[in-house]
């Protein structure tokens, strides 16, 4: 449980060493300083992660969240309640073998997902925090509906990887221009070498600025 938790909360990153070498950067100083800090969320369950990083492929987090709520509703195990939750995520069997009476949007997603869920359930594909990286994203590339921003955005979570970027993601484009950084993902990747072996924590910064509420200009006299 302990390992479990520091894995999700990224409690062995050392955010002084992290903080320094991002903040020399001119772009990133101001964002360092408003928070410092800043850690990469992890996974408390490598399956899981999966599914749901499948699940919110192309779709909002708003979307996203209303889908994996309902089928969580629908073919999680209903447990004793603790607080307010009083079910489990699905195992990857129930959701191979029901994902698709329960899950909606496009047939090929919807397949890649219950077939990603079948693969890890019957011990084709295995997942694991002890995994390596590469190896790793090879495999999920290889499942049908997999691409490089879920095999990566898996990749920073499950493992833990420090040095992941996700240049086609819609929120790091947009957080990079408000920082003054090139949005284009030619341009945010090669910018983005400077700051390796730190880009997960590149990327949870420009998450950042995408969610921040726009300063509006003063006017002019």
């Amino acid at each position: 449980l302990v390992a479990r938790v520091r894995r999700l909360f990224d409690l062995d990153a050392d955010p002084d060493a992290i903080d320094e070498a991002l903040a020399s950067h001119p772009e990133l100083a101001a964002s360092v300083a408003d928070a410092p800090g800043v850690r990469v969320p992890g996974a408390a369950d490598p399956h899981e992660m999966l599914i749901r990083a499948m699940v919110g492929q192309q779709i909002t987090v708003a979307a996203a969240r209303t889908a994996l709520t309902t089928l969580t509703d629908e073919l999680g195990e209903r447990i004793e309640p603790i607080e307010t939750a009083d079910r489990l995520f699905p195992t990857m069997r129930a959701i191979a073998d029901h994902g698709a009476e329960v899950l909606r949007g496009p047939a090929a997603r919807i397949r890649a997902i219950t077939g990603a869920a079948c693969a890890l359930a019957d011990g084709e594909l295995e997942l694991t925090t002890g995994d390596d990286g590469a190896a790793q994203r090879e495999a999920l590339l290889a499942m049908p509906g997999i691409g490089p921003w879920t095999a990566d955005y898996v990749r920073m979570r499950v493992i833990g990887d420090p040095d992941v970027l996700l240049p086609g993601d819609v929120a790091v484009r947009t957080g990079a221009a408000r920082l003054g950084i090139p949005a284009d993902p030619a341009g945010l990747t090669a910018w983005a070498d400077r700051v390796a072996p730190w880009r997960s924590y590149l990327t949870a910064h420009l998450w950042r600025a995408a969610s921040a509420p726009l300063t509006p200009r003063k006017a002019s006299s």
